[in-house]
């Protein structure tokens, strides 16, 4: 259709048939996509450029950013996600929701026609990554995932990697190299042993090093709840060890290294079903190993310390939950046996 004014000796033929007259078409196509990016990528990208590092903030090792790289041609993005967001049900993602300022080492250029991807993610067919290197820091334990997901997580249906390690013959063996331990059902033939390549080291130091840093001047972001919480004369505190579900926590804090029946992974993480330590009278030694971590059986890998994650009513709801669980017969954890422990141990180290 064609509109005409006259204007003197001027005539103005505006086109409004774009699927007639693929010029005008290509050209508004080319308009707009222009404007998209500048609002989608440039202007954001420009204003990032006065984004700083948090204060406490690490810089990325060599190593860390060869296994960032490592993460990105592996594919790892399509799955995990790396952004806590501000609501409720991100909080077990991290310990607040993710700022600009959490990616700054990660938007680096890795050449001069690429950008190093602040790697958000879109899809959280697996866990979200943002603070894993807090919450599962064993090595031990992602070489076994990478390995074999379901040698750690039965259900997982994550793919193996096994092109980053590799089989070779047990008695080659030398001083450097990372041997995985593997459970015997997922462990290679007899005589020989699984070895970490360079790359899957790389590829563990880049998810332990996905930390989240505190802010400065312990200031706090919150999570907007789900819904608006009513408080009552009957609500239970939820420091209090009655208020709080053992198990629950158990499966959220430690199945993924001693497994949900408890019985753990051989030659990597040892069972809670018909421990001493976990059966034993007195408690004590359990409470320590919660709070402090473990690292005394060079068959085992090492346990992370959960003092600063967990609170007093925590542990002694998830200790008392693997005392009276699987057939173990020990008996129920307090939360004041648990502050009095974790007092000893502060006295102890602060004198």
């Amino acid at each position: 259709m064609f509109l005409e004014w006259n204007m003197g000796t001027i005539k103005i033929n505006v086109m409004f048939d774009f699927h007639k007259n693929h010029k005008v078409l290509v050209i508004a196509a080319l308009v707009g996509f222009v404007t998209l990016s500048f609002i989608v990528a440039v202007f954001p990208a420009y204003q990032m450029q006065d984004v700083q590092p948090l204060p406490q903030q690490p810089v990325m090792t060599q190593s860390e950013r060869n296994g960032l790289e490592v993460y990105i041609r592996e594919g790892c993005v399509a799955c995990h996600t790396q952004q806590v967001r501000n609501i409720e049900m991100d909080n077990m993602w991290g310990d607040r929701p993710s700022i600009p300022s959490d990616y700054y080492y990660g938007k680096e250029r890795m050449g001069v026609w690429r950008q190093s991807p602040s790697l958000l993610g879109s899809e959280r067919t697996g866990p979200d990554l943002t603070n894993i290197g807090k919450r599962q820091p064993s090595i031990d334990w992602h070489l076994l995932h990478l390995y074999n997901p379901r040698s750690v997580v039965g259900q997982s249906i994550m793919p193996s990697y096994p092109w980053l390690f590799e089989i070779i013959d047990t008695n080659s063996i030398d001083g450097d190299d990372k041997v995985v331990n593997l459970p015997e059902s997922f462990a290679p033939p007899g005589g020989t042993t699984v070895i970490a390549k360079k790359e899957a080291l790389q590829l563990v130091a880049y998810l332990q090093s996905l930390q989240q840093t505190d802010l400065p001047d312990g200031r706090e972001e919150k999570f907007i709840p789900a819904l608006e919480r009513k408080q009552t004369g009957d609500t239970k505190d939820i420091n209090n060890t009655s208020s709080l579900n053992g198990e629950t926590l158990y499966l959220q804090t430690c199945a993924v290294c001693h497994q949900d029946n408890g019985k753990g992974v051989a030659g990597a993480f040892p069972p809670l079903v018909g421990s001493e330590i976990v059966n034993d009278e007195d408690p004590e030694l359990m409470i320590k190993i919660i709070l402090q971590g473990y690292d005394a059986r060079s068959e085992f890998a090492t346990m992370q310390a959960f003092a600063d994650q967990l609170s007093d009513a925590e542990i002694a709801a998830i200790a008392t939950h693997e005392r009276t669980s699987w057939g173990n017969t020990g008996s129920k954890v307090t939360e004041e046996e648990v502050r009095k422990i974790r007092e000893y141990i502060n006295k102890d180290l602060n004198p």
